[in-house]
């Protein structure tokens, strides 16, 4: 009974970790949809590798852990007088 318990705990695990895998196109798509709808403009964001040193805003990993998105904020433009 034990066993049995164990192998469907381990299951239900591993298929949840599975799921939980995201592309990072797919989340950089998900964010940028929820900062537009916050009216956030002025920023970009950047793919990069897990570990990579940022003074920025990490708002997301992608890939499994693999990868971390990084929300930078750029200037506004001027408008011209």
């Amino acid at each position: 009974m034990k066993k049995a318990i164990l192998a469907s705990s381990l299951m239900l695990l591993s298929a949840t970790s599975w799921a939980a895998t995201t592309s990072c196109e797919d989340l950089k798509t998900k964010i940028e949809t929820k900062l537009a709808g916050k009216g956030v403009s002025n920023y970009s964001l950047e793919v990069a590798p897990k570990g990579t040193e940022t003074k920025e805003r990490v708002v997301g990993n992608c890939d499994g852990g693999k990868n971390i998105i990084i929300y930078h904020k750029t200037a506004a433009k001027k408008a011209a007088a």
